[in-house]
C-alpha cells in the first residue's frame, strides 16, 4: 500500500489500518466506534474486498463476527465510482408504479429512492446494476423508500450485522420466515438470512401478518 485511502485521524483510517495485516479482527472490541459496520460498508464502497466471519473471541468469550481486509490494494470497479443507471431506475420506478414500500403510497419520482433489498452493509461484493437485468431479478434487488425510510431501515440493518438481532417494524415482533435472530448457520453475507424480515420484502411481511390474523 503506497498511500493510506482514507484521512489520517478519521476513524475510517483507524479501521482500515487494524485490518490492513490481514488478519481476523472482531468487531465487538477491536474495532473503534460503536457501529464499525458503517465503516465496512464505506471501505467496500471504496473498493477493498473485506470478509466476514462469526468465529469465537477469547476476549468477548462469544462468538462474534470478524473482519479481515483480503488487499491493501482495491479491486476494480469500486462501488464509489459506479453509477446508477438512469435507465434503470426509470423501470424500476415504472415496475413499482412509484409507489412507497413501507407506506404503499404512491408518489412523485424524486420522493423516493432505490433501495437494495440486501443492506450493502452485508456485502462481501459489490451489486451488479444491469440495466436489461429481468424484471424477476429487478423485484428481487431492489425497492422504492423515502430517504426517511431508508435511513431507518439501515439502522435496522447495522444492528443485525453487528448484534445478529434482526430488525422488526414499530415493535411487532413477527417475521414472515425465520426468527428473530440472524440464523447462525447462515454467512454473514447470505441473503438467505434477511428472508421474513420486514425491512428486506414489506410485502410479503404484510401477506404473511395478514393470513396469521385471518386464522
Amino acid at each position: 500500500m503506497t498511500k493510506h485511502p482514507f484521512n489520517e485521524g478519521t476513524k475510517l483510517a483507524k479501521v482500515f489500518t487494524i485490518l490492513s495485516d490481514g488478519e481476523w479482527h472482531c468487531g465487538k472490541h477491536e474495532l473503534p466506534g460503536t457501529q464499525p459496520a458503517k465503516a465496512i460498508q464505506i471501505i467496500r464502497q471504496h473498493g477493498f474486498e473485506i470478509e466476514n466471519k462469526t468465529i469465537y473471541c477469547d476476549t468477548c468469550e462469544d462468538k462474534t463476527v470478524h473482519r479481515k481486509l483480503v488487499s491493501t490494494e482495491p479491486k476494480e470497479p469500486s462501488f464509489v465510482r459506479q453509477q446508477f443507471p438512469a435507465k434503470l431506475r426509470k423501470r424500476i420506478l415504472r415496475h413499482y408504479g412509484n409507489v412507497e414500500a413501507i407506506t404503499l403510497r404512491k408518489m412523485i419520482p424524486n420522493q423516493l429512492e432505490v433501495d437494495h433489498r440486501f443492506p450493502q452493509v452485508r456485502w462481501s461484493s459489490d451489486e451488479s446494476y444491469d440495466p436489461e437485468m429481468s424484471e424477476k431479478e429487478l423485484h428481487e434487488k431492489f425497492q422504492l423508500l423515502t430517504r426517511q425510510h431508508n435511513l431507518w431501515k439501515s439502522r435496522y440493518c447495522e444492528n443485525c450485522s453487528k448484534t445478529g438481532e434482526r430488525g422488526t417494524f414499530i415493535g411487532i415482533n413477527f417475521f414472515a420466515e425465520g426468527g428473530s435472530q440472524w440464523d447462525t448457520n447462515l454467512a454473514p453475507d447470505d441473503v438467505r438470512g434477511c428472508y421474513g424480515c420486514f425491512w428486506y420484502e414489506p410485502d410479503k411481511w404484510r401477506q404473511a401478518l395478514n393470513e396469521l390474523i385471518k386464522r
